[in-house]
């Protein structure tokens, strides 16, 4: 039976069992439990603190986990990430008092407090710069004003809360992380995770497509096509009203109001979305 981690608790709980329902896993129920054994798959669902998911799949302790990609990074564990789930994104960055420091170069030698010292000590050795790590747990903007450290690196969205610290953004961000399915380094796939891989590639596209249908004279098809060419090649048709044709195509959610506009100025009709639930490609 295939092993899996799950975050228990945090942003990243719900996302991460959501995605899995909708590519057909069973999930628990109560909150509470910590166990959800899937019988019909074959898969044993542990649900565990988001900070621990490495270290266990890194281990060999669990097959695969859902994690951070911050949290991979910061436990050092040797579990690799294997796929981007697209979601629970972040941004990591430096921050300092402006009068103090401008550029990433100046915080050699510096002291920088953090929650996430392996993210950061993985960007200073990478950029040969040295400087000391102190870590922190929790909320790190009051680090420099009670004297701590010189800089703080933490989750980036609009600054606000830097800058009521009286903090600044010092250079380009540290890391973009997102929520990833890792396993242990070189641990071989096996029939099993190769099957959880693609539904969960089905539930990303799925998200980012849906299903385009239209009717348009086929005089017109070749210029309706350039606008809908589909994921490999539209369906098409014919109709029994003489020289027209039926069209599908996936077509990707963000645009689709833009096409149908532009499908209808060119002259097709009876144009409707319909929502994609999963898919393999």
């Amino acid at each position: 039976m295939l092993r899996i981690a799950v975050p228990n608790k945090g942003t990243l709980a719900q996302p991460a069992a959501r995605m899995l329902g909708e590519a057909g896993y069973a999930q628990r129920v109560d909150d509470r439990e910590l166990v959800c054994r899937d019988e019909a798959n074959e898969v044993e669902f542990f649900y565990l603190r988001p900070r621990d998911i490495a270290t266990y799949v890194g281990s060999g302790d669990l097959d695969l986990g859902i994690t951070g990609r911050d949290l991979l990074i910061d436990a050092g564990a040797p579990a690799e990430e294997i796929l981007d789930l697209e979601f629970g994104g972040a941004t990591f960055r430096f921050a300092a008092p402006p009068e103090t420091i401008r550029a990433i170069e100046e915080i050699e030698g510096r002291r920088i407090a953090t929650a996430y010292p392996g993210v950061v000590q993985r960007y200073l050795d990478e950029h040969g710069i040295t400087a000391t790590v102190v870590r922190l747990d929790g909320a790190v903007e009051n680090a420099v004003r009670l004297g701590v450290a010189d800089v703080v690196a933490d989750v980036v969205s609009t600054g606000a809360t830097l800058r009521r610290a009286g903090l600044a953004v010092v250079g380009e961000p540290i890391l973009h992380s997102s929520a990833v399915l890792i396993r242990r380094m070189g641990a071989p796939h096996g029939p099993q995770v190769d099957q959880l891989i693609r539904r969960l590639q089905g539930v990303l596209v799925a998200r980012k497509y849906v299903m385009l249908a239209y009717d348009v004279r086929a005089d017109l098809l070749d210029r309706a096509t350039r606008l809908t060419p589909g994921i490999e090649s539209p369906t098409i048709s014919p109709l029994h009203r003489e020289g027209w044709v039926a069209v599908q195509a996936m077509v990707r959610r963000s645009e689709m109001h833009r096409i149908m506009d532009e499908l209808y100025d060119l002259g097709a009709r009876a144009i409707l979305v319909t929502g994609i639930h999963a898919c393999r490609l």
